[in-house]
């Protein structure tokens, strides 16, 4: 008896753990729960971009800007983020279809970097706000960048995506939403 136990416990154990990895390798690893969506848009206040001017930039973006009653996309991104480079044609798009309002969240950049970045690739964003230290986007949850949220017109966060923005994940994912919301 105690020999059956002492072989049929370790293959106990070996198969649970396998079935616990074979349902984790099923999950995709970008869609990460945010404890954020339904919920407020946290309150946030950031400056513009120091030295980045022309129109609407000298003021940065706000809690406010979200609960203006109309859609708005807030993207983080970086100079310094392959993927937020990949991604910008993306966004660009988005905010030439007009049909919300695109927030840049620049997140621990350095100012000049982010110009340079802006004017190469051109600048879609209705507003940007410099995070240089991250603590903005530590109350949005943000893992890592490139990330995008989509807050409805009264500055609740309706949607959360990690990572890169692609042309199927605007159309399948985001323009429903945004659609939804614009109504």
């Amino acid at each position: 008896m105690k020999t059956r136990l002492v072989y049929i416990l370790p293959l106990t154990i070996f198969f649970i753990m396998a079935i616990y990895f074979a349902i984790g390798l099923t999950k995709d690893p970008k869609i990460l729960p945010s404890v954020l969506i339904d919920k407020k848009a946290p309150e946030f206040t950031l400056p513009p971009i120091e030295g980045y001017t022309g129109p609407g930039r000298n003021k940065g973006i706000s809690t406010a800007d979200l609960k203006a009653g109309k859609v708005s996309v807030v993207n983080v991104f970086a100079s310094w983020c392959v993927p937020c480079r990949a991604e910008h044609a993306v966004i660009t798009r988005l905010a030439a279809m007009k049909i919300a309002k695109i927030y840049g969240l620049n997140y621990k950049d350095k100012p000049n970097d982010a110009i340079k970045w802006l004017k190469e690739l051109g600048d879609p964003y209705t507003d940007i706000g410099a995070d240089p230290k991250g603590r903005a986007t530590i109350d949005w949850g943000v893992y890592g960048i490139p990330e995008t949220f989509i807050v409805d017109g009264k500055g609740t966060i309706r949607y959360k995506r990690v990572g890169q923005v692609t042309d199927d994940i605007l159309k399948f994912e985001m323009l429903p939403i945004i659609k939804k919301y614009s109504q």
